[in-house]
């Protein structure tokens, strides 16, 4: 098998012992587990032999079969030899056994070919293996083992034993002890990590369990001086169970450190080509460009294109095959990509123009490249796993990912697994796409038919039987000749972290599911004996009584207790089932979601331990649309209490605790909530809204400008951070929880750069401080314009924070504006000239605010232009003649405003424009039109107004202008 994982281990070995084990990890890497499971010593493990030390332990003493074999191998460690060589032996051996029986349960229920030999016969005893009923009892006992903080294991997971053999030997102390800790911590995370994809879903225990052994290692195994080798696959695997657990940022940070370990080169790029059969004009088409480190870019000329033909493999240089890769057989689409004859031939998934192509892929024949190197085909399918977006605002959506799939079909592959892997990676992307919808559907099928041929047998499924309920398949299996050796399939499973076969037909009746195929997602459903999700098409087909029956059945006796005479019509409300199915939690949430009947959801909890977070999470969402948001924060609080690192229920959490008024408790779950999640602009939003409502004797304490807000901590956990901090400590700064808040929203605005209420929150919050953050202020009014300056106009300005931007830009700017100076004042001038000037119809304070600003930029001309059309907006202003006397002062008001206007400007010399420098003054007959505006204001409301303050107030306005030129008429006086 050449696993790189072997290598490492027995490295690390010393040299007497590597040559002791010799033999049995030969057998390792070549797949001969059956030589291993059937040696002496596991013959003794397993209680197919006996010594002095093992006849007193039998299994009728034990209610599990792994707690027996856990005590046997407890006293075979501790028996004293007169060789304390032979004990290290004894307990290397063991592990290497615990290895053997982890692949073989992976090659009988993930990988392929079928177990040539029986599982049940190699590790039960005789007693067991002869009574069909007693092994059958067995192994569903050993799949109920398996379940973990309510999550059930599938119920026919075939050979269990093989997996519970290996899980049981990693569990001892001794053997923990006895091998060297990074070679032990390795294989025992693999073993959990496939535990935990054994579970419907992910059990929080298994998780933190997970993550700590992932940090332990990250020390040794992303060392520099760590193998290279070692380095890259610990980090595909790493990637592979940050994408299980949704953690796709993490997983593509992985992935990424692996490119660059490997130096390998990949590029998504558009090139010129046709896709359809009838297409005339060449347009641009993704594809992706790769080349593995060393590869010759002329190498796929002469190799086959992938499409189910032999190539040339291995290190060994022998051929090797691979799965049936269908063609699409569509009548526009063609097969492939057609690039053009002519063209020339970073890390990440952004679209790279052809002149950015680094010289190695620029040389690439875009419609025949290299082969790659399995490592680098397993990097770019696990960066098209990692993709599950479908918003093209955020970068590349799942339909994208194609041509990473394509590459690596249409260069083809010299391993079996990454080759099947890719075939179901490109069918689940085309599973979206109604023109390839048929061609993905039908891929999904060969590959279940393949995967189901190649790892049946005749006792693998607990009930003993491999034949009730099988399956036709949809090609012909493949012979021995055609098909590939475990050791070949089995060397890249951990990173490819490729399903089950019950996931995978799982996954096919889903695909039905959405195709509108309920039938025939029935029937596969009913086969796999998934009934919950049986009882959820039922559901979906509006037979929710059927649906609610079937789960029932499940769980609860016959009415009557007698479940043999049960008929259609039986309604199954009997004494609960003992005892209780792995997936009742489960089971009892989906009567609840039927019924809407919250007592379902709390009896989940109660079956499972209370351990079964969905239940509460499930109960938190019911009590939220009823508005009892006091249940709803009880309910999320119990779930986060078994999973912690569960983001939606944080940011629930803390929606229910704002609706509380209970605002600190709020900011402590949206700052968990960004913690798990930095890219949930959401949660960003909110945890300011807590924030700001914090009173000053609890908020966050002080940190710098550009960090992240302190992570709190709720009421009822206890104190085991010691860099917690300490809500109650006195603040240093009076407006840092205002300061924080602005950060928060900040970060919301990055991720939400179109939504208008964040940057409107944003802006708000930003003028709130004192000092006001007058860059913030600037950022978020330009945003705002740009959002909703076509819709709202000059409603999305808001005047009084531009006033205050304008009065600060000219108090802090003495000397005057200086264009070619950058600052804020530029920005400011630039926001202004346009963005707000364009958007201005009817606001007189923003007339005024342009007005100031052209004044202090030195232009006088448009100063008093500015204020003559703020005049102009006010007394434009319909029925203010007949109006409140506010309205008619505010037209007095702005009326003496351009007067003074007037004196002040009119009589300075033009700066700008063509007479600029020149003498000519800004407004020759500024009286005239002084006198003009006041005389039109006082006729259009005189028989309102006439002998208010207001209309003395213009009276006394006009007497001055006359009175400081003596040549003037006092003809229009007698209008008064």
């Amino acid at each position: 098998m050449a696993d790189v994982y072997l290598n490492y281990y027995r490295s690390a070995l010393p040299e007497e012992l590597a040559a002791s084990l010799s033999e049995q990890l030969q057998n390792l890497e070549s797949g001969n587990f059956e030589s291993i499971l059937r040696h002496n010593l596991t013959r003794l493990l397993l209680g197919h032999e006996h010594d002095d030390t093992t006849k007193d332990i039998s299994l009728q003493d034990y209610p599990v079969w792994s707690d027996y074999v856990y005590r046997r191998l407890s006293v075979l460690l501790e028996q004293k030899t007169d060789s304390s060589e032979h004990a290290h032996f004894l307990h290397h051996f063991f592990f290497v056994l615990a290895l053997a029986s982890l692949y073989s349960f992976l090659q009988s229920n993930v990988t392929g070919p079928p177990l040539p030999f029986s599982s049940a016969t190699a590790i039960f005893i005789e007693d067991v293996v002869s009574d069909a009923a007693k092994l059958s009892e067995t192994r569903q006992q050993l799949v109920q083992s398996l379940s973990t903080d309510g999550e059930g294991a599938y119920n026919l997971t075939p050979n269990p034993e093989l997996f519970c053999l290996a899980d049981t030997i990693l569990s001892s102390p001794a053997i923990a002890q006895a091998v060297p800790t990074t070679p032990f911590l390795w294989a025992k995370l693999r073993v959990e990590f496939l535990h935990q994809r054994l579970l419907s879903e992910v059990a929080p225990s298994l998780q933190s369990s997970i993550y700590a052994e992932l940090d332990v290692l990250e020390k040794e195994l992303l060392a520099p001086s760590a193998p290279a080798e070692v380095r890259v696959h610990f980090l595909l695997e790493r990637a592979a169970i940050h994408t299980h657990h949704g953690f796709d940022k993490k997983a593509r940070e992985d992935l990424e450190r692996a490119k660059v370990e490997r130096r390998f080169e990949f590029a998504l790029t558009g090139l010129l080509g046709k896709r359809t059969k009838y297409q005339e004009k060449e347009t641009s088409q993704l594809v992706v460009l790769a080349r593995s480190a060393g590869s010759d870019a002329a190498a796929g000329e002469s190799k086959s294109k992938g499409k189910g033909k032999a190539v040339v493999a291995d290190e060994d240089e022998q051929q090797t095959t691979q799965p049936k890769n269908l063609d699409l057989n569509d009548d526009t689409l063609l097969e492939s990509i057609s690039f053009s004859e002519q063209q020339p031939a970073q890390s990440s998934t952004d679209v790279l123009g052809e002149d950015a192509l680094p010289q190695a892929l620029a040389e690439l024949d875009a419609g025949n490249q290299p082969m790659l190197d399995p490592l680098d085909s397993i990097i770019l399918l696990s960066l098209a796993s990692s993709i599950t977006n479908t918003n093209p605002d955020n970068g590349l959506t799942r339909e994208e990912t194609v041509p990473y799939a394509a590459r690596v079909l249409e260069g083809g592959s010299s391993n079996w697994q990454v080759y099947t892997q890719a075939l179901l990676v490109r069918s689940r992307i085309e599973g979206y796409k109604p023109r390839t919808m048929e061609r993905g559907l039908l891929q999904l099928q060969a590959v279940v038919d393949q995967v189901i041929a190649d790892t049946t047998t005749a006792d693998a499924t607990p009930n003993g039987s491999a034949s009730e309920g099988a399956v036709t398949s949809f090609l012909p299996k493949s012979n021995e000749h055609e098909s590939a050796p475990a050791s070949e399939r089995l060397r890249y499973v951990f990173a490819l972290c490729s399903p089950s076969r019950w996931e995978l037909e799982s996954e096919l009746a889903e695909r039905w599911v959405k195709l509108g195929g309920l039938r025939t997602a029935l029937e596969i459903f009913e086969r796999l004996q998934m009934w919950a999700e049986v009882a959820l098409c039922w559901a979906a087909t509006e037979r929710e009584d059927k649906a609610k029956r079937l789960v029932r059945k499940q769980l609860l006796h016959a009415t009557n207790g007698n479940d043999e005479d049960a008929g259609d019509d039986e309604q199954w409300e009997g004494a609960p089932r003992e005892p209780v199915p792995t997936d009742a939690p489960r089971l009892y949430c989906i009567l609840g979601d039927i019924d809407q009947d919250p007592a379902m959801y709390e009896k989940a909890w109660e079956v499972s331990g209370n351990r079964y977070a969905r239940a509460q999470r499930t109960l938190g969402r019911f009590w939220m649309q009823k508005n009892d948001v006091v249940k709803a924060a009880d309910a999320y609080r119990k779930s986060l209490r078994v999973n912690q690192l569960n983001q939606q229920s944080w940011f629930a959490l803390g929606c229910a605790y704002l609706e509380m008024a209970q605002f600190e408790r709020a900011s402590e779950a949206f700052t968990r909530t960004v913690q798990l999640d930095d890219t949930d602009a959401e949660a960003w939003s909110n945890l300011a809204a807590a924030l700001l409502r914090l009173e000053p004797a609890v908020t966050v304490a002080d940190d710098d400008d550009d960090s992240t807000p302190a992570k709190p901590k709720l009421a009822d956990e206890e104190d085991d951070d010691p860099n917690q901090i300490n809500l109650a400590a006195p603040r240093r700064d009076p407006q840092q929880h205002i300061r924080d808040a602005l950060k928060a929203l900040k970060h919301a605005a990055q991720l939400k750069h179109d939504n208008h209420r964040i940057w409107d929150n944003l802006l708000t919050v930003a003028a709130s401080l004192n000092p006001p953050a007058f860059t913030e202020l600037l950022t978020a009014q330009r945003r705002l314009i740009e959002i909703r300056g076509s819709v709202d106009g000059e409603a999305c300005v808001d005047a009084t924070i531009l006033d205050a931007l304008a009065r600060h830009v000219v108090a802090t700017h003495d000397d005057g504006f200086d264009p070619d100076k950058p600052g804020l004042a530029r920005m400011f001038v630039r926001l202004v000239d346009d963005a707000v000037v364009p958007l201005i119809t009817s606001s007189a304070a923003l007339w005024c605010i342009v007005a100031r600003l052209a004044l202090w930029r030195g232009r006088p001309s448009s100063a008093l232009e500015a204020h003559e059309k703020a005049w102009r907006a006010i007394s434009s202003q319909p029925a203010w003649e007949a109006g409140t006397e506010d309205a008619w002062n505010d037209v007095v008001d702005a009326t003496v405003e351009l007067v003074d206007a007037y004196e002040t400007l009119g009589p300075r010399e033009k700066t700008e424009g063509l007479a600029a420098g020149s003498g000519a003054l800004v407004a020759k007959d500024w009286r005239f039109k002084a006198r003009t505006a006041v005389k039109g204001i006082c006729s259009r409301g005189r028989d309102a107004w006439e002998g208010t303050e207001g209309w003395e107030r213009l009276r006394g306005r006009l007497e001055d202008l006359k009175g400081a030129h003596h040549a003037c008429s006092r003809v229009g006086m007698s209008n008064f």
